[in-house]
């Protein structure tokens, strides 16, 4: 009996500025053919003998012109049904904290771009897996601070 794939090749950054109560996460609005008009996290594939880490670095910066001042694993993954590559995807989740000041520049992946509180960033968010990992990291990285243990380089 043949079984379903797992594939892992790519990561999801979750940006946020602030702490606490003033924190804010960045959405992006899709404006390429996969997820068109959908409002997202950054996200990329990893490269050839690149880690999952660098891989969240390099999309943020790519995406958004972005540079995190500290990056954390988010402890979790989004799973899903990739039906195009008749696969589970399972995508680590990274924490990039950016400067209150940092500007915003997108590429051509994305049309616009918004900083909101976490509630509203669950509710803008189309998948059930988003949502979740968005609750996640807002119980644990927003309202706590996130340990040691989770940090990467960057």
């Amino acid at each position: 009996m043949p079984n379903l794939p797992l594939r892992c090749s790519m990561v999801s950054v979750v940006v946020v500025r602030g702490i606490g109560e003033d924190a804010r996460t960045l959405l992006v609005h899709r404006a390429g053919k996969r997820l068109h008009g959908l409002w997202t996290y950054v996200a990329g594939h990893l490269e050839p003998d690149e880690k999952a880490w660098q891989t969240a670095l390099r999309e943020l910066h790519e995406e958004t012109g972005l540079r995190a001042a500290a990056l954390y694993s988010a402890d979790r993954c989004e799973t899903f049904y990739d039906v195009r590559d008749e696969c589970l995807a399972i995508v680590p989740a990274f924490v990039a904290f950016v400067d209150a000041g940092a500007v915003v520049r997108l590429n051509h992946e994305h049309d616009d771009h918004a900083w909101v509180p976490f509630a509203e960033a669950i509710a803008r968010l189309p998948f059930g897996g988003q949502r979740d990992i968005y609750a996640d990291i807002h119980r644990e990285f927003i309202l706590r601070p996130p340990p040691d243990a989770l940090r990467m380089p960057c």
